[in-house]
């Protein structure tokens, strides 16, 4: 089989392949190929556009940095110049570099107090100057430090020789070390901190040498942005003098990480001043740089940008990224646009038969809505209230039914009555009061009183007198079976009447102390007291329950409070009888609801002394009850 007949073979099985797809699907494919050519012309002309722009941006924005930092340097320059113009211009500094006779004491002083004060006054008021120096070649020359030396210190420099030949003209030389001159010991080496120096020769009358002006500045003043602190990993400055010695921070240096950009460097400026063509892109491997330059004429030094165009790179990516990505959102969304669109032109009629056949099949039917005209769209309109109809009776129905069955429990609840309980208690307290009996009459108020404060639970919370009130008529009812009654004692200041407590936290412990106190040996006491004392405790508010009753030992003490503050139901409980046991889950369950309504920081705790006294102290919030308040 030929080249031609396999190519036959594969367009007759796409087409086989094609024709058996639907027609949602191969308008779908159309949609897509009909976009996707615009699309991509846009996107390669829109990409090109932007990278163009970025690197446009990038060149601008550096070069005006280059610009401000070259206005930095030609104003050192100025003030470098005029220190040195003033030195040079000084005729009694002249005189005395020029002197070839030994100085007397009285001219030493007297140029030592205004001379050498001026040439000091000049250091003082450009700051940035890092020396100013004056050589003499005069032996007779007093040296005064650190501004007048003699020239036999630097006459064996380089730099020295060079600006002796330039006779009066300035000599601009850059040095990668600042050598101290003051320094008595030879062996200890030059600062390694470089600096560009500025030498005038001295000469007076014309043709007769006396010495030399130098004036000094460090780099790091001189070009800040070249030698800055500031850890950027984008540019870089460079400063290239006359001998293609390149000066720069040493640090997060592009130098030592690319070692072929500085020959590039230098190869570019040779090429600048032979031909004044600049090339400002340079790769290298998968690194691009731009090289921005600008020449400083006046010292003849070149200052130099490079720019790593990794984050404009990585913009251009992040750019690139963004505009496949909406063109794939592009295509997704018309794509996902027309998929809706054919789905819903072509298959009103199989969502309308879909929703017929959940509804017959017992599933709840959600509504279905099919825009437009024709007779699909009537018969769903008409399908749509007849269920609606059909939900609407079964509600009616389910409502009816759900009302009965309140109205049935609500019979059955209100055939217990509270106020049935209330007015029969009422009835025998009237008889007992015709009987001329007043301690069954009294006993049946506060029984009724403890009945209707059980009964009406409004709320978790209720005032510290209405609780007290409470534990009264308890004590009233209790004392009917005493033969020594309890007596009651309150020491409450009226201000904490008001404070609110939760419901039914006191009374359970005064029961503890009349079903648990008075036994033993103080069983026929006659003396019974418990008394209720409430204070402040920082913040928080004590209450104090204390009776007057056996106590207990301090293993029986520690025994109960374990189980009061055990995280679960304790399995033996307190190590004593029965009563004991359940004395202690009295106060568990207390200790557990302050803690459940207030926080773990409340709770209470029992004090106590074998033979004469038992206290139950409990900690909650002061807070005043706000609200309704209960009668």
């Amino acid at each position: 089989m030929n080249t031609r007949e396999k190519t036959k073979a594969l367009w007759n099985s796409f087409s086989y392949w094609w024709g058996r797809r639907s027609l949602q699907s191969r308008l779908v494919v159309a949609f897509i190929f009909i976009i996707l050519g615009p699309c991509l012309l846009v996107s390669l002309y829109s990409y090109h556009s932007i990278n163009n722009t970025y690197v446009r941006d990038a060149v601008a924005k550096n070069d005006y940095l280059l610009q401000m930092e070259k206005l930095h340097i030609l104003n050192q320059i100025e003030a470098m110049e005029r220190a040195a113009q003033m030195a040079y211009s000084d005729e009694e500094v002249m005189q005395y570099l020029a002197n070839q006779s030994e100085p007397q004491l009285d001219d030493l002083i007297n140029f030592n107090m205004n001379a050498f004060v001026n040439m000091t006054r000049i250091q003082i008021n450009n700051p940035n100057i890092e020396h100013l120096r004056l050589f003499s070649r005069s032996d007779k020359v007093h040296e005064i430090w650190p501004i007048i030396f003699r020239e036999s210190r630097v006459s064996s420099e380089d730099w020295f020789q060079e600006a002796l030949r330039l006779e009066g003209k300035e000599l601009w030389s850059f040095q990668e070390t600042d050598p101290d001159l003051m320094k008595r010991h030879t062996g200890e080496g030059p600062l390694g901190q470089p600096k560009i120096s500025l030498l005038r020769e001295i000469s007076i009358p014309a043709g007769n040498h006396i010495g030399m002006v130098q004036v000094d500045m460090l780099l790091t003043r001189f070009t800040p942005k070249t030698y800055t602190d500031v850890r950027d990993n984008q540019t870089q400055m460079l400063l290239v003098d006359d001998k293609m010695n390149i000066f720069t921070r040493q640090d997060y240096s592009f130098l030592e990480d690319n070692e072929g950009l500085a020959a590039a460097v230098t190869e570019r400026l040779k090429t600048f001043k032979k031909t004044g063509a600049w090339d400002n892109r340079y790769n290298q491997g998968r690194k691009s740089f731009l090289l921005i330059h600008t020449p400083l004429e006046r010292i003849d030094a070149s200052l130099v940008n490079v720019v790593s165009m990794e984050g404009v790179m990585q913009d251009i990516s992040r750019t690139r990224n963004i505009i496949i990505g909406l063109n794939i959102g592009f295509i997704l969304l018309v794509t996902l646009i027309a998929y809706v669109m054919n789905a819903f032109i072509l298959k009103n009629l199989r969502r309308l038969t879909e929703a017929m056949k959940k509804v017959r099949n017992g599933q709840a039917y959600t509504g279905i809505t099919i825009r437009g005209g024709g007779e699909v769209g009537e018969l769903a309109h008409h399908f749509s209230k007849l269920m609606n109809t059909i939900n609407t009776l079964v509600a009616q129905a389910v409502r009816k039914q759900a009302l009965s069955k309140e109205a049935e429990l609500r019979t059955l609840h209100n055939q217990i009555d509270a106020h049935f309980l209330y007015n029969t208690l009422e009835n025998i307290k009237m008889l007992a009061e015709i009987e001329n009996q007043r301690t069954i009459s009294d006993a049946l108020t506060s029984l009724g009183g403890m009945m209707r404060y059980n009964f009406k639970w409004s709320g978790e919370y209720v005032r510290l007198q209405d609780e007290v009130r409470h534990i009264q008529n308890y004590i009233e009812v209790m004392n009917i079976r005493f033969d020594h009654p309890i007596r009651l004692s309150l020491d409450i200041e009226p201000a904490f009447l008001e404070m609110e407590v939760l419901k039914m936290s006191l009374q359970p412990v005064v029961e503890n102390s009349v079903k648990h106190a008075w036994t033993g040996e103080k069983e026929e006491l006659a003396d019974r007291r418990i008394n209720i004392a409430v204070s402040l405790a920082g913040s928080d508010i004590l209450i104090a329950i204390q009776d007057n009753g056996a106590g207990m030992g301090q293993a029986r003490l520690k025994a109960l409070n374990e189980a009061i503050y055990a995280k679960e139901e304790p399995d033996g409980g307190v190590p004593a009888d029965t009563g004991s046991r359940r004395s202690g889950i009295g106060l568990r369950n207390v200790h557990q609801r302050l803690q459940l309504f207030y926080g773990d920081s409340y709770g209470l705790e029992v004090q106590s002394e074998e033979g004469w006294w038992t206290m139950v102290l409990l900690t909650i919030p002061k807070v005043l009850l706000t609200g309704d308040k209960p009668s």
